[in-house]
């Protein structure tokens, strides 16, 4: 690759002697012909300068390309090398690969004969467990049954109590009753035919004895509310008798037992002011399958009014105890989950006097029970069965909510007193309502009382009784 660039060098080297040769022969001629002979020297060395220089040039190009074509050698050969150990790395891979593969495949036919004999363990398993739960299935409907046969017993047992705690009830009144006529006798004289026919205590007592059926003729539960009405409906004392009328008794005030003592707090409701309320918080924490509320009342006005108002976001009217202006003089609709209702006959509180009242539910058959100083007044059944009151309501005494917390109407305020009030979730039995109707002892459960009063609005006055008769 050098030998153009040794041929131009000789080339130049050859022509430059010769030309200086000439210009030697030149100067031996006349002086007039030297001037434009130095020019044309001058400016052949000029041109010999930029020769050389593109000469120059020339040769280093000529350099650089040898040692760019030196470079270009070392890389291909580099490249060559580096080609060959790809090569056998890639050869080193592809019988890795195949290796690995080769385990692959043994793997997986190991993994497929396992699979398989999962799948027939699983489907060993699945007809165990359909099996299990046809067992358990048939098992859980026998349970149910089971619990049924039990709830109905229950049911039967609970009112066989209550009826027994009513005969018991009677009896006892039979016995002081009997026990007045024998300390005196005489009591009840014999009417004469301008004298009004009056029924004595016992004539009254007799009459009550149809309440509580003969074992042998006994009947299914059913709704008594209407028979005990008619037996236990006691006239005002202001009636009078008429001829073909019935026959009236003048009413004396109940005795209040003695040791009715330590019921806390007395609210007395001084008039219909629809901001005469007294909120109870907090209010039934859990949902409530079963109920018992009882408190001592005196009524102060010729209706009842309101006792007790639960109200939520669903229905305003989940569990109200009212009497309205609309219904008749001692009548009080018990209402679980409005519309449904039953009427309940309290006349016996419009009297002014102190009464102790129990109304008691349970969802199991719908049963319910209303006892007015420890005595069976109203009974029935299928009353909300299987009804759940929910819980994270609003609970008032004394007004009746069309709103929760609000909507209050005078014509269903409470005008009276209430004291030793208390909730429970669940069935008192007659025994527990008879000590509580004598101020004996509370049962034990109580999820609500007046202790529970967190705020008291309107006129409604506030007082601590040592015991129920020391009262206002």
């Amino acid at each position: 690759m050098g030998s153009p660039g040794r041929r131009t060098l000789s080339f130049l080297l050859v022509l430059v002697p010769m030309y200086l040769h000439g210009a030697s022969l030149q100067e031996a001629g006349p002086a007039g012909q030297r001037k434009p002979f130095f020019e044309r020297l001058r400016r052949l060395e000029e041109q010999f300068r930029r020769f050389q220089e593109v000469t120059l040039t020339h040769l280093q190009g000529i350099a650089s390309n040898y040692n760019v074509s030196q470079d270009m050698d070392a890389r291909f050969q580099s490249l060559a090398e580096e080609s060959q150990a790809v090569a056998l790395t890639v050869s080193r891979s592809q019988a890795t690969i195949q290796g690995d593969l080769a385990h692959l495949k043994t793997w997986v036919r190991k993994t497929q004969r396992q699979s398989r004999k999962v799948d027939m363990r699983l489907q060993a398993l699945n007809l165990a467990l359909s099996e299990k739960n046809r067992q358990w299935v048939q098992a859980g409907k026998e349970q149910k049954a089971q619990r049924d046969a039990l709830q109905d017993a229950l049911v039967h047992l609970t009112h066989q109590v209550h009826s027994q705690g009513a005969r018991l009830a009677v009896l006892e009144g039979q016995l002081q009753m009997a026990n007045l006529g024998t300390a005196a006798p005489g009591l009840t004289p014999a009417p004469t035919p301008a004298q009004p026919v009056q029924p004595g205590p016992l004539m009254l007592l007799r009459d009550r004895q149809v309440l509580t059926p003969s074992p042998k003729h006994r009947s299914p539960p059913q709704d008594f509310t209407a028979h005990l009405q008619g037996t236990q409906k006691l006239p005002a004392p202001s009636s009078h008798w008429e001829p073909g009328g019935p026959a009236t008794v003048p009413r004396d005030p109940p005795q209040v037992p003695e040791e009715v003592c330590s019921l806390g707090p007395v609210f007395t409701f001084p008039d219909a002011s629809p901001e005469n309320v007294v909120f109870l918080n907090p209010s039934f924490l859990t949902a409530l399958r079963a109920l018992s509320f009882c408190s001592w009342v005196r009524i102060s006005s010729g209706r009842l009014g309101t006792l007790l108002s639960y109200a939520t976001e669903e229905n305003d009217n989940k569990l109200v105890l009212h009497g309205r202006g609309s219904l008749a003089p001692g009548s009080l609709h018990f209402v679980i989950g409005d519309p449904a209702f039953r009427e309940l006959p309290l006349q016996l509180l419009l009297d002014g006097w102190w009464h102790h009242i129990c109304v008691i539910w349970t969802s199991v058959q719908g049963k319910y029970w209303l006892y007015v100083d420890r005595r069976l007044v109203a009974t029935g059944s299928r009353f909300r069965e299987g009804y759940e009151i929910p819980p994270g309501g609003s609970l008032v005494l004394g007004q009746e909510q069309d709103s929760v917390g609000g909507g209050f109407d005078s014509s269903e305020a409470f005008v009276g007193s209430m004291s030793g009030l208390a909730i429970w979730d669940r069935a008192l039995v007659p025994g527990e309502v008879a000590n509580l109707a004598t101020g004996k002892e509370l049962p034990t459960g109580a999820i609500l009382t007046l202790a529970n009063a967190s705020w008291v609005g309107g006129l409604v006055q506030r007082a601590n009784c040592t015991c129920l008769e020391h009262c206002p």
